[in-house]
């Protein structure tokens, strides 16, 4: 243990394994450690539900059809799915946006400090206001996320291009570059690969504001149905649905980062 907090310490393959999975290990035999247990002292426990009665949830809701001959998993994940795409695909003008205020003094006075002001909106507090002006349908949900998250991805983006060297602009300037060339085809893409990471670490944000837009105004879609069973308790339900949830999240981010690695290998060197 005398390595553990020295800065030089090549790790064997074997040894990064294992303790990359130590905590999931330790989280699993802690929580099934505890089912466990309030099975002897309960056996019509539902709060920690054992992996048998996990299993048999989504057995119920992936493979079995419901009174609408729906299989409820696969229905939810795919509108939530499509909501969540629109939202991201929004999400990615903020950075076009960012270079503008960061490059063009007109752009930054007219979009900085109401981004800015923007930004310190709880966005769960606007939800009310959304849907008695958008309705109850998928505009204010995907309106929700755009609050919450759009105007921080613009100033992030505004904030890293604005570490660009000027001298790069005056260089491109006497080169006879357009304005337009200086901003989207010079100072973006160099941006770009780190913007990609400012979408993945904001997947949880965009998630958490989806799943409370369709907890309160939804018929169908992974949070609805989360809101919907807690009514009943049914932890072997909303379990697996966190699960599911969290893998897609995970493989999502896994995704982008090896676009970021096989895009821009030279952002590891």
């Amino acid at each position: 243990m005398k390595d553990f907090f020295r800065t030089d310490v090549a790790l064997r393959p074997t040894t990064s394994f294992l303790l990359s999975i130590l905590f999931f290990v330790v989280a699993i035999i802690a929580y099934f450690t505890a089912s466990y247990s309030r099975h002897i002292e309960n056996p019509q426990d539902n709060v920690m539900p054992t992996l048998s009665q996990m299993l048999d949830g989504i057995q119920r809701t992936a493979f079995e059809r419901d009174r609408n001959g729906d299989l409820r998993l696969w229905v939810d994940t795919a509108v939530s799915a499509q909501r969540f795409g629109i939202a991201i695909g929004v999400l990615f003008l903020a950075i076009p946006l960012g270079v503008g205020m960061a490059l063009f003094p007109y752009v930054e006075a007219l979009f900085y400090r109401f981004l800015v002001f923007f930004d310190k909106i709880p966005a769960l507090s606007v939800l009310p206001i959304l849907f008695i002006i958008f309705g109850l349908g998928e505009l204010s949900k995907i309106a929700l996320i755009i609050i919450g998250v759009f105007p921080t991805i613009a100033l992030d983006a505004y904030l890293r291009a604005q570490t660009i060297p000027r001298e790069q602009v005056h260089k491109a300037h006497t080169l006879g570059a357009s304005e337009h060339d200086i901003a989207y085809r010079i100072v973006l893409p160099q941006i770009f690969p780190k913007m990609l990471d400012t979408i993945r670490l904001n997947l949880k944000a965009t998630m958490l504001l989806l799943i409370a837009g369709e907890s309160l105004a939804a018929t169908v879609g992974l949070g609805y149905r989360i809101f919907v069973v807690r009514r009943y308790v049914a932890m072997d339900i909303i379990i697996p649905y966190v699960l599911w949830m969290t893998i897609l999240l995970f493989l999502l981010d896994w995704g982008i980062q090896g676009v970021i690695k096989a895009r821009y290998p030279w952002l590891d060197k």
